[in-house]
């Protein structure tokens, strides 16, 4: 297998994906059929109110007549409502980067004797500054493509004042694998069911007595270790990780796996591919994330399970997380092919707390046994037979809605390791 030609592995993961494909459901994405402005969420500040809405390729295509999603534009609708005494510029590379000025985005859809008309027209639908004293100012904003979810930042500037504003929004036309399990849509468990938790060592030794391994649907087989715990939720702990480049995960339909077998065969980034089901609490993952490499064989990936415990009110969720490097062919897998692990599993969970540490939403973080100790020298393996070794530590991180910086960090007195050439705080308890 180690040997395996690339051509061979590719051609075989088109057929296996082909056949997956024809037994997929074939019904497209469903949109809720929403105005793009009324599904908007706003935030205020003071006297001044933000709302925000990501567009589908469908309604980009609706509002402008142009397949801007082709070209890899979004547009994003912003609206301002300003009832302060002081105007406000709203900051363009804040909202992205990258974004597309009205004169380049209009050069791709036009020669250059339409270019004037067609710029004209993009020009009328951008925000444009300033953000007068008492006025309401919107437009778009055209930003480069996501799918899913998308990432806002609005970031509002006056003379000695700055308003800023984060959004994680839904992107329609997706069919995203956490709205089809419902998780953020239902109570998983009834109140009965919950623990809560204020004492940080009682929820310590809960930590550490769940289960070291995610396991097959039966539950007779234990695969990749439960090395990470998220503490937080919607307006905290997943716009930071959307922020930082993660991206949630396809269902697996018929669209998704030709999607697959298009960038397996072309080598090329597929940055929402779906994921494999593992087990814990008697299900599947309630949510899957990715952070996609240059191809489809390479991606950070976590899978999420809400537990039925509360740390200080705050919902947890206990999970898995590992680097893909690879794909081979496996018997262990219904389509005959996996990704291949990073056998450094401790490498993924350590690479995940110093990027969340750059999300500006992680308020503390701390390790805690419990995955069980497997050295290089005699490795466990997952469900598909690929070897790991872990020091048996699992993260947690604790995310706030209120931003910290770096130094604000906090390290939870818990276990003393290493950790990305950081340590915790003197007086960490072994």
């Amino acid at each position: 297998m180690n040997n395996l030609d690339p051509t061979r592995l590719f051609r075989g993961l088109a057929v296996t994906l082909a056949a997956l494909a024809a037994g997929c459901a074939a019904s497209p994405p469903v949109t809720d059929g929403a105005d793009y402005r009324q599904r908007a969420p706003s935030k205020t500040s003071g006297d001044v109110r933000v709302s925000v809405s990501a567009l589908s390729p469908e309604e980009s295509l609706a509002v402008y007549d142009f397949p801007l999603a082709e070209k890899g534009i979004q547009p994003v609708w912003i609206q301002v409502e300003n009832r302060e005494d002081r105007g406000y510029f709203l900051l363009f590379p804040g909202v992205d980067p990258g974004f597309f000025p009205p004169s380049e985005a209009a050069e791709a859809f036009a020669s250059f004797e339409e270019q004037p008309a067609v710029e004209r027209g993009f020009r009328s639908l951008a925000f444009t500054n300033p953000i007068p004293p008492g006025r309401t100012v919107s437009g778009f904003v055209l930003t480069s493509l996501d799918e899913g979810v998308k990432a806002i930042q609005v970031d509002l500037w006056s003379s000695g004042q700055v308003k800023d504003f984060s959004f994680v929004v839904p992107v329609p036309g997706f069919a995203a694998d956490y709205v089809a399990r419902g998780v953020f849509d239902q109570q998983r468990y009834e109140p009965e069911e919950i623990v809560h938790y204020e004492d940080p060592d009682a929820f310590r030794t809960a930590l550490e007595e769940l289960p070291c391994c995610v396991t097959n649907k039966d539950g007779d087989r234990d695969g990749d270790p439960l090395n990470l715990v998220v503490i937080g939720g919607l307006n905290d702990a997943f716009p930071a990780m959307v922020r930082r480049g993660w991206r949630p995960t396809e269902q697996t339909w018929s669209g998704s796996v030709m999607r697959m077998i298009q960038s397996a065969l072309a080598n090329e980034r597929y940055p929402y591919a779906p994921v494999s089901s593992l087990y814990l609490f008697g299900r599947p993952q309630d949510l899957a994330l990715q952070r996609a490499r240059d191809n489809i064989h390479q991606r950070n990936h976590l899978r999420l399970w809400l537990s039925p415990m509360r740390f200080r009110d705050r919902p947890v969720w206990v999970g898995q997380i590992s680097r893909d490097i690879g794909s081979r062919l496996t018997i262990h897998s219904p389509t005959l092919t996996t990704h291949k692990i990073d056998p450094d599993v401790d490498e993924a969970r350590t690479a995940l707390v110093e990027d969340m540490a750059y999300s500006q939403n992680l308020a503390a973080f701390g390790l805690v046994s419990g995955v069980g100790e497997a050295p290089r020298h005699a490795p466990r393996e997952n469900l598909t037979t690929d070897p790991y070794f872990t020091d048996g530590l699992r993260a947690v991180l604790v995310f706030d809605e209120k931003p910290h910086s770096l130094a604000e960090i906090d390290f939870l007195p818990w276990q003393v390791r290493k950790i990305g050439g950081l340590l915790p705080a003197q007086g960490a308890s072994e």
